[in-house]
């Protein structure tokens, strides 16, 4: 009631004024009078809507997911026919304040807590949006480069749904779709970020440089700490026929060393990217290079994501080509499978280390709010599927792999 008070004074003293003007006729008295409790009414309905659009409108959701795998490279996984963990449960935040948007995902794993992403937002105009805090980094096909839950080979190397901290803008024009970003450094704060453990984060980053020659290991913590540090990326794609989009990406930035040292070097990277959609079927394809040249010439530099550390040769070319189909069932609960084959090779690695390949065959199922991959990795050194990019190996190693999540 306080809030219109001064309208009704307002309306009041226009009154008064009105049956004062001895000039005017009852009629056009009225009439005036009339006119002005329209516009009051005008009034509040704009201080209402004012006051609704400040009213938070936030959603929460997350997940709960688990995670059945059956490894023939783990001895004792096999002998215990395979095992059946805890995999997350996540919470996310999304919504709006006025005309500022947010969205934030925080994961709690049986062995780390992570954020996933977590930013603030602003639409410019129709064409433009800006996005402050730990985003996604705008390289490749997005949202995805792949479509199993193993993600692709890239992601291994940073370059696949990877999340730094910085400033994102999104412009789309009809066909276009162009991204830019400068990130200050990754999500953990940099070199020198308050963090207990740089290897506890969901996406791949850079945490030093790696010293064979002094005796460190593939997964050793490296003695020399590094981190990415102002990096600007842009991404371009057209939209041809509707149905698919074709662009490329492109990255360059700094390297901080730890303990004060400053550049050590610098990282770039680049891709070609294709993803159509033609009826059911699905065509993903990405070739991508990246380089992290350094001072020292060093072949390796450290990575760590998953509470793990691992080796990453300092550079190599990534080709992937993924396949899909995707049909509407009715298996009781389950609405939708989406079969797929990812095949990923990883070559022309520093240091003289053998290819990567990995391929994955699988099923992706919907049934309400359950969702499952269903996933058949066959590969040779490749994080995960017993092996590294940094290895040497001729073996084929195999996995089977199963995650169901509830999704809410």
């Amino acid at each position: 009631m306080k809030k219109f008070t001064p309208l009704l004074g307002l309306l009041l003293v226009n009154s008064a004024s009105a049956w004062a003007d001895g000039s005017l006729s009852d009629i056009q008295k009225i009439d005036e009078l009339q006119k002005q409790i329209n516009q009051l009414k005008f009034d509040i309905k704009d201080d209402k809507k004012a006051i609704s659009s400040l009213k938070p409108k936030i959603k929460i959701g997350g997940a709960l997911r688990f995670q059945y795998s059956y490894e023939d490279y783990n001895d004792a996984n096999k002998d215990r026919g395979g095992d059946f963990d805890f995999d997350t449960f996540r919470l996310n935040v999304d919504g709006s304040i006025g005309d500022v948007t947010l969205s934030a995902e925080y994961r709690w794993y049986q062995y780390m807590n992570v954020v996933h992403h977590a930013y603030v937002g602003y639409q410019f105009s129709d064409n433009w949006e800006g996005q402050v805090g730990i985003t996604k980094v705008p390289f490749g096909n997005l949202n995805y480069n792949s479509n199993s839950f193993f993600f692709n080979s890239g992601y291994y190397a940073g370059i696949e749904d990877d999340y730094d901290s910085g400033i994102s803008m999104i412009g789309k024009y009809d066909k276009h779709d162009i991204r830019l970003a400068f990130f200050k450094n990754d999500e953990q704060g940099g070199v020198d970020g308050y963090v207990s453990d740089r290897t506890h984060r969901y996406s791949y980053d850079v945490i030093g440089i790696r010293d064979f020659d002094s005796g460190e290991g593939i997964y050793s913590s490296p003695t020399q700490q590094m981190s990415e540090s102002n990096t600007l990326n842009l991404r371009y794609s057209y939209n041809f026929f509707s149905n698919t989009e074709v662009g490329v990406s492109l990255l360059s930035g700094d390297l901080e060393g730890g303990s004060g040292v400053g550049s050590v070097g610098d990282h770039t990277a680049y891709a070609f990217h294709v993803k159509s959609k033609i009826d059911n079927i699905g065509i993903m394809f990405q070739y991508s290079d990246y380089e992290y040249d350094l001072d020292n010439g060093s072949d390796f530099v450290a990575v760590g994501a998953w509470a793990f550390t691992d080796t990453l040769p300092a550079e190599a070319s990534l080709y992937n080509l993924n396949l899909s189909y995707d049909t509407a069932v009715s298996f009781g609960p389950i609405t939708n499978m989406t079969f797929y084959n990812d095949y990923n090779l990883v070559t022309n690695k520093s240091g003289g280390t053998k290819d990567t390949t990995m391929n994955i065959t699988g099923v992706a199922i919907s049934a309400g709010g359950v969702y499952a991959y269903v996933d058949f990795v066959v590969a040779k050194n490749q994080p995960f599927v017993g092996g590294t990019f940094a290895g040497n190996s001729d073996d084929w190693n195999k996995r089977l792999n199963i995650n169901i999540g509830y999704y809410f």
